[in-house]
């Protein structure tokens, strides 16, 4: 059976910003239109201004069916940029982290739904993980719903093979202009501990990047210390790993099978195993296959039974997604969520095998989000509009620059504004209460704490840019030639290849 025409682009969304084979730079209208001087400029200054100026590719113009889940990465990825920049500019979690009310503490930052949006990171990275689990099982699922068995392998063994180096290239580059920067500016900053030489650098990066890098690796610590926050991109591989492999297991199995296997795979991951991950990617490809047999008009049957209350059941899923996905996360102590109020009872749905509570509440919170988004119209709406579809373009940059910017930048600008500890007062005492603000307003929302973001949001955008432009975006077309570079002759003259 033929996809279905309006499925066509699907086949060829990206994850984490990633591109097909034949992909080109966008045509940017020049920054010079109607400057007749500008357009008078040498080719490799024109080049150079469009390198420089913010991409306007990711439009809401032709937007594929999927178009929303672009969106929603980079809203996400946004919200993991802005948590992060409460915890360090406030020093300290345990307000924006706790329940509402907890310890007779009541901040608004911390209400139900509001949360949200000040430590919205772990609700934003468990999504990260569905939508991932989606995408990647997109094409290999059609390929399955069709049939084409030789195809499937191709496009696995395609997939697989570049996943490493489309997750790591990246992450490689901008921890190494990090760590050199340190060097190359003696920049201090409180999570940098420069070696004694720039070499001695280079070889402790290259040894702790190696371990982490490493899938099976069982030591250490589950980051690296040039980037804390990269942590997921080592989950994202392994999670790779789980649903190209469930793709081939199941792939000969008939429809109803398919779907028992992943929800046992869900209950397995999620309640005999802590594999909290595997159960996002793992829910994620089931999404993606309801999804597709809805095109087809193959769903099974209770689905089609349960048609009329669609709106009543995803706007209420949607609502326990924004609840849950507000869970206090301040440490990893149940009792603490007990003891916190509306988690009572829900507190006992934690299951046995699950060590870190947050990961369970967070499963269904991201899981509920995804289902319910593309079946509120308005919600959706909001995903597909310019501002998102262009974070989702930039989020796999902006996630790996705003925390070396943060840790710098950021770091002396909060600083100069009043907020700062011993570290700064010993370090760069130099810009303590340069531009002292008063911390009047919303706790999270104070004066001193937004005026930096005046210089903060458009440097982390513009920086995720150019990595998008110069390292991100270059890395995905490298793995892509190195692939049919590597392939026979003939299967490269085949034209078969897209990129996922």
């Amino acid at each position: 059976m033929e996809t279905p025409d309006k499925y066509q682009d699907i086949l060829d969304i990206r994850e984490w910003g990633e591109i097909d084979a034949n992909w080109k730079p966008a045509s940017h209208r020049s920054v010079t239109k109607g400057l007749s001087y500008f357009k008078k400029l040498p080719r490799p200054i024109k080049s150079l201004l469009s390198l420089l100026w913010p991409s306007k590719k990711g439009g809401t113009g032709n937007l594929r069916p999927t178009a929303y889940l672009d969106g929603l990465r980079g809203f996400a990825a946004f919200l993991v940029y802005w948590h992060h920049h409460q915890l360090w500019a406030h020093h300290q979690n345990e307000p924006f982290e706790d329940a509402f009310g907890y310890n007779n503490k009541h901040y608004l930052v911390a209400f139900h739904g509001i949360r949200t949006f000040f430590t919205g990171g772990h609700y934003s990275v468990s999504t990260f993980f569905v939508i991932s689990g989606y995408v990647l099982s997109t094409k290999p699922l059609n390929l399955i719903h069709n049939q084409e068995y030789v195809k499937l392998g191709d496009n696995v063994a395609s997939a697989l093979f570049r996943r490493w180096l489309r997750l790591y290239l990246p992450l490689i580059a901008v921890t190494f202009l990090y760590m050199t920067s340190w060097h190359l500016f003696k920049i201090w900053a409180v999570n940098a501990q420069p070696k004694g030489t720039w070499m001695d650098e280079l070889w402790f990066w290259y040894v702790e990047l190696k371990n982490f890098s490493f899938l099976y690796n069982q030591g250490g610590d589950p980051w690296i210390s040039y980037q804390y926050h990269a942590w997921s991109i080592q989950i994202e591989f392994k999670g790779s790993v789980v649903i190209y492999s469930c793709l081939l297991a199941l792939s000969r199995l008939t429809k109803n099978a398919r779907l028992w296997c992943q929800i046992a795979l869900i209950i397995y991951f999620m309640y005999v195993a802590d594999g909290w991950y595997a159960a996002m990617f793992i829910s994620g490809m089931l999404l993606c296959d309801l999804d597709l047999l809805n095109a087809r008009n193959e769903l099974p049957y209770i689905f089609t039974k349960l048609k009329p209350a669609k709106n009543f059941i995803f706007y209420h899923l949607f609502a326990f997604s924004i609840y849950l996905g507000g869970v206090p996360s301040v440490n990893m102590d149940v009792n603490r969520l007990r003891n916190s109020r509306g988690w009572y009872y829900l507190s006992y749905l934690k299951p046995q095998a699950v060590f870190d509570y947050k990961w369970f509440y967070l499963f269904w919170a991201a899981t509920f989000l995804v289902a319910s988004i593309p079946r509120i119209p308005w919600l959706r709406q909001f995903f597909e509009t310019r501002f998102c579809q262009y974070l989702g373009r930039i989020s796999f940059a902006l996630y790996l620059v705003h925390g070396p910017i943060l840790w710098t930048i950021g770091d002396r600008l909060y600083t100069a504004t009043g907020w700062y500890q011993d570290a700064q007062l010993t370090n760069i005492p130099w810009w303590v209460d340069v531009l002292k603000l008063p911390k009047i307003g919303l706790f999270g929302l104070e004066l001193s704490f937004l005026v930096p973001h005046v210089i903060l949001l458009p440097l982390s955008i513009w920086v995720a840019e150019l990595v998008t432009k110069l390292i991100d975006e270059p890395s995905v077309r490298f793995t892509q030639w190195l692939y049919r570079y590597l392939l026979p002759g003939p299967i490269k003259t085949q034209g078969g290849f897209r990129g996922i």
